[in-house]
């Protein structure tokens, strides 16, 4: 059992991954425009691993920050057990 349970758990990712609590900032990218003077972001939650909702696109997170021109894009996550998780896009620019 604890086997499986490595091999399950144990696996490398795209992105690190908690097996009881995961709470992670990401880079996404980054253009160099170096103008960070506005800050929008997008969420997205997900119960029991089994029903996602929101929308994390870029677009939103522009839309809701008022940016226009995108110098960076970050993304965070926090998940618990796998039953509630909170994810958010941040968009930086101008």
């Amino acid at each position: 059992m604890l086997a499986g349970l490595g091999m399950m758990f144990g696996c490398a990712s795209p992105v690190p991954m908690g097996a009881l609590y995961t709470e992670l900032k990401l880079p996404v990218a980054a253009t160099g425009n170096g103008a960070d003077k506005k800050h929008g972001v997008a969420e997205c939650k997900s119960v029991l691993g089994l029903v996602a909702t929101g929308d994390c696109s870029i677009e939103t997170a522009k839309k809701n920050g008022g940016v226009s021109k995108v110098s960076a894009v970050d993304w965070e996550g926090k998940n618990i057990l796998g039953l509630f998780g909170e994810y958010k896009l941040h968009v930086y620019g101008e």
